[in-house]
């Protein structure tokens, strides 16, 4: 981690997570443990993309559990993962949270290039979340977004295999003022990005609320720049804060 800074006058403290090993290769395991405390307030990044070379014999997989209190606060921001020529990897992240937390959690996936100049030749990507919620003694399951991207071998793809496109861009939302108003306003601005994307409302029987969206297309830059102008709504309007300023160099 690098030291603790700050983007603003909020109080809002950012840390940068640094992978000393420069690439995910085969069987490596990356273990996060984050906490966020009652009424705390953390911005998450990495300090680049996170790349998975080749990864033969075994896959490369990073395990993240993530525990949120009373009114804590977590944006979840990381640079992209990009998946190399015959990569395979695995993450898995466990949310648990509080009704009054607030989760914005964010991830691009990019396909990395190979020495022919085509892309999108990596073995597979799994992305697993699952989101829970404690009320009083009991723990309730919010969302399980379970997700595995398997590109086809040679030219010729699957029915329908992510529609032509070849990156992927998601954004989890938990927060006890995520509405359908809220999914329409979001849906509104991604209309003006070059991308193909759905959003989903996700409610527990207690009524805690969150939403999940899925966007598609052929660029990073432009997941980037659409995943953050969600991000900078929900930051400006929720909490009166300026955008992201999460350049690195």
């Amino acid at each position: 981690m690098l030291r603790p800074h700050y983007l603003d006058d909020s109080g809002q403290v950012c840390y940068v997570v640094v992978n000393p090993g420069g690439a995910y290769l085969g069987a490596d395991l990356f273990v996060l443990d984050v906490e966020v405390g009652d009424s705390a307030s953390l911005l998450l990044t990495t300090q680049s993309a996170t790349k998975v070379y080749r990864t033969p014999g075994s896959f490369a997989e990073q395990r993240m559990a993530v525990r949120l209190g009373e009114g804590a606060r977590l944006e979840l921001m990381p640079d992209q993962l990009i998946a190399y020529r015959e990569a395979s990897y695995r993450q898995r992240t466990s949310v648990t949270l509080r009704p009054s937390s607030s989760l914005v959690m964010a991830e691009v996936v990019t396909p990395g290039w190979s020495p022919d100049g085509a892309a999108f030749r990596y073995e597979e990507v799994r992305l697993r979340n699952e989101i829970h919620v404690e009320t009083g003694h009991a723990t309730q399951l919010l969302a399980l977004d379970n997700l595995l991207i398997r590109p086809p071998l040679g030219d010729v793809a699957g029915l329908g295999f992510m529609e032509g496109y070849s990156h992927l861009g998601s954004l989890v939302v938990v927060d006890p003022r995520a509405d359908q108003a809220l999914a329409d306003e979001l849906h509104h601005v991604t209309a003006g990005y070059d991308a193909l994307t759905g959003l989903t409302l996700t409610r527990t029987v207690e009524g805690t609320t969150g939403l999940v969206l899925r966007s598609l297309s052929n660029s990073t830059g432009e997941l980037n720049r659409l995943l953050g102008s969600c991000a900078n709504l929900l930051r400006q309007r929720w909490h009166g804060q300026g955008p992201l300023d999460l350049r690195k160099h």
